[in-house]
């Protein structure tokens, strides 16, 4: 193994331990098990433990609340070449929002399988995502509305925003 790939996996380690302790010091407030770390240029710049037991909003997810503190820490949405190392498999809700924020890697510790068995598996809510919209288990319908003698909503943003229709 070369030393760029030892360095790597290396990192992968010490901050995948990082988001497990995480995890563990959260079990002890009453948390579920589920620490994150973000990382940009071999320096942590955010963590986060999941809040849904502290908050009650089903969002606050480890990798929700890390990407969040990234996010204030760097003044920007663009998390372009950071990489989260999550104690568990990230749900398809954290993987949407790493890939909207421009998160370049994901490395987890614990996978669907190892939390299925203590109810922490998200592999049916990526299963039933994978199901064309009639198909899944809510209801999502494309339903539009475009109010008479209204600009149309994202023709009005895009001229707000001074960006150009594509």
């Amino acid at each position: 193994m070369n030393d760029t790939m030892s360095d790597a996996a290396s990192d992968a380690v010490r901050f995948l331990s990082e988001a497990v302790e995480l995890a563990r010091a959260n079990i002890g407030t009453g948390g579920r098990p589920f620490g994150a770390v973000v990382v940009r240029d071999g320096l942590s710049i955010a963590t986060g433990v999941n809040e849904i037991h502290t908050t009650n909003d089903p969002t606050a997810h480890a990798e929700m609340t890390a990407i969040r503190a990234a996010s204030g820490q760097l003044g920007s949405p663009d998390l372009g070449g950071c990489t989260v190392y999550a104690s568990g498999h990230p749900c398809p809700m954290c993987m949407a929002a790493m890939r909207l924020s421009g998160v370049d890697k994901v490395f987890y510790a614990y996978s669907n399988e190892d939390g299925a068995p203590f109810g922490l598996s998200s592999a049916a809510i990526y299963e039933d995502l994978a199901k064309p919209f009639t198909e899944q288990s809510m209801a999502i319908r494309y339903v539009p509305v475009r109010p008479e003698e209204q600009m149309d909503l994202y023709e009005q943003w895009a001229q707000a925003s001074g960006r150009c229709r594509r």
